[in-house]
């Protein structure tokens, strides 16, 4: 018999009592639990500037890859074809 998947890790996290305050009556309101509240705020922190953390993470390593067009090449490039467009 294969072992079940973890669905899951717990972890230790301190929050200011504030913000537990406010994580209290959210899941109290929406007769959710404070892993659910956390949980889904996470994952809008993620698609959002966690995201945008990521993006320069891997930008950085493109870079270090050698995975990079020089911007004074880049842009001589592309007004050269802008002016050969014109002729």
């Amino acid at each position: 018999m294969a072992d079940k998947p973890v669905l899951s890790d717990p972890i230790t996290l301190r929050v200011p009592q504030d913000i537990l305050d406010d994580i209290e009556k959210i899941a109290q309101t929406a007769d959710r639990s404070r892993s659910w509240v956390i949980v889904r705020a996470l994952k809008y922190y993620l698609m959002a500037e966690g995201n945008d953390i990521l993006q320069i993470r891997k930008g950085e390593e493109q870079i270090a890859r050698g995975e990079f067009v020089d911007a004074d090449e880049f842009f001589a490039e592309l007004l050269g074809d802008k002016k050969s467009d014109a002729a």
